[in-house]
């Protein structure tokens, strides 16, 4: 009996179970150098001036180029159905960018 191929442009992927229960961020903080971006996720508490990473990605510039396409497409399919998320101006004066750095 043949292995199962998958069709073209498709990949298996393996979701372990410690990871699928995911992790709760609040915070991202983006920053970059010529040959990757780094993007931390922090869970940040209310009133506390400090946060901690919980995980960080590493990816060369042409996935977080993907990433960002694929997330502008979810956002606008999210939108589409729940109607438009609206940013909170409790987070006015909050950096932005900084530099290489980005927080969102």
């Amino acid at each position: 009996m043949e292995p199962k191929k998958n069709p073209p442009n498709q990949i298996q992927v393996d979701l372990p179970e410690d990871v699928a229960s995911g992790i709760y961020s609040n915070l991202a903080i983006i920053t970059h150098s010529d040959s990757e971006f780094l993007i931390d996720f922090l869970s940040a508490l209310p009133g506390l001036p400090k946060a901690k990473v919980k995980s960080r990605v590493i990816m060369t510039p042409l996935n977080a180029k993907r990433l960002l396409r694929a997330l502008k497409d979810n956002i606008s399919k999210f939108e589409q159905t729940h109607g438009e998320i609206m940013e909170s101006s409790a987070h006015e004066g909050f950096p932005i960018n900084m530099g290489p750095t980005g927080i969102a």
